[in-house]
């Protein structure tokens, strides 16, 4: 038989079947692979505008966190509002903590208790040495309420008459031209002194 020979300067011709069916494999090829693509990805989850996309929070509670925040002041400066807003008396219960006009006059109730009791003791301790002699007894008694120390108490005394109205906001009276009242009474205590044991405590016998 004759052979044949093929000639490599010959162009090559290709039908128009043959390359219908090479470009469609090659369309496939890649439609296959975009699939595989969007499958592979990752699904991001849609975020609102200047939401940062690390933030995984829902719009939800992004709000909550922006309410607790300007309520109790942590992780950012305080809003206006919470700066006005006035510390009352509850807010400082809430909190356990007292203010201070509330535990100075705590302690003036409770100092001026004790010195009663120290005075009553005093009292009845002169009566029983001074029994029938009742010109001995007041002289002796007035002697004592003058020398009594009040020194610490009044010096709170003196810090609760110039500080309550302040810390405590009371605002004036256009009538008195003072500081209102407080309990249907005025805000200052008197200070201790000779005075006041004497008005507790009669120098005459027979008490």
């Amino acid at each position: 038989m004759p052979s044949i020979g093929v000639d490599a300067s010959a162009p090559l011709h290709v039908s128009e079947g043959h390359a219908g069916q090479a470009g469609g494999r090659s369309d496939a090829r890649g439609a296959a692979g975009r699939r595989l693509g969007r499958q592979g990805a990752v699904a991001r989850r849609p975020t609102l505008p200047g939401m940062a996309e690390q933030d995984g929070r829902s719009p939800a509670e992004r709000l909550l966190d922006r309410r607790r925040v300007d309520d109790v002041g942590v992780g950012r400066p305080l809003s206006r509002r919470a700066r006005q807003t006035a510390r009352s008396v509850e807010a400082y219960l809430k909190s356990g903590v007292k203010p201070r006009w509330m535990e100075r006059l705590s302690e003036i109730d409770q100092g001026i208790a004790a010195e009663r009791q120290q005075l009553a003791r005093a009292y009845r301790a002169l009566q029983a040495e001074c029994r029938h002699d009742r010109a001995a007894f007041a002289r002796r008694w007035r002697a004592t309420a003058r020398d009594w120390p009040f020194e610490g108490l009044n010096e709170l005394i003196a810090q609760h008459n110039e500080w309550y109205p302040v810390e405590r906001q009371l605002p004036m009276d256009p009538r008195t031209r003072d500081y209102v009242r407080v309990g249907g009474r005025s805000y200052r205590r008197p200070v201790l002194g000779p005075e006041w044991i004497l008005e507790q405590f009669p120098a005459r016998a027979g008490r």
